[in-house]
């Protein structure tokens, strides 16, 4: 079975887009679209305000994601994975917490020093057990994280993943996150290859 590319969401500029379509405009800054997308998004989950900014923007991307696809609940915990990469990693909130230690040690913020925070937030957001990465690299690396998830579908119990990139550094957040699915019958004419996903990649930085 052909892996298929169900949806996907990128923020942008302080916009959210559906699809390629707008879904938020642009705020004046990430704080306000993450505060606009969870009321429009009819979203009810307080632990959202304690994460750090990074998951906020992985999160709310997630989020409208997953409210578009229909299928979540066809699948076990652990048929779900999720694959991500970024650039700057914690690296905004480690500079937080180290400002934090010359006054007050900030444990709030210590917790969100690792990358893969963010993919365990949204593993328990969403019920996911399957296999999870996160990885860092200068840019999205369409190739390498096609082969990857490819690969998982392949030689595990995968039947959807989420996958793509979230970045957040200096009041700046983006997010190309996807929903990946393989099934019998799939009517998605969008393969999981690395041209197909470099081509949405590049529609979305160029507009």
């Amino acid at each position: 079975m052909e892996v298929s590319l169900n949806a996907y969401v990128a923020l942008k500029n302080n916009s959210l887009f559906l699809n390629g379509v707008e879904f938020i405009e642009k705020q004046s800054s990430a704080s306000e679209l993450f505060a606009l997308a969870y009321q429009r998004l009819n979203i009810n989950y307080p632990k959202f305000f304690k994460m750090d900014n990074l998951c906020k923007t992985g999160f709310i991307a997630t989020e409208l994601l997953m409210q578009e696809s229909k299928t979540q609940t066809e699948y076990l915990p652990e048929q779900k994975g999720i694959v991500l990469s970024s650039r700057n990693s914690s690296l905004d909130t480690d500079i937080r917490y180290n400002n934090s230690i010359a006054i007050n040690p900030s444990p709030s913020l210590f917790v969100y020093t690792l990358p893969n925070v963010l993919v365990g937030e949204l593993c328990i957001r969403n019920m996911i057990k399957g296999e999870t990465a996160c990885f860092v690299f200068d840019t999205f690396d369409a190739d390498f994280q096609t082969d990857y998830v490819n690969l998982l579908f392949d030689t595990c119990n995968l039947k959807t993943c989420i996958s793509g990139w979230a970045d957040f550094f200096e009041d700046k957040a983006e997010a190309f996150i996807y929903l990946l699915e393989q099934r019998e019958g799939s009517q998605s004419t969008t393969l999981h290859n690395a041209e197909n996903i470099k081509n949405i990649y590049s529609t979305i930085w160029k507009t």
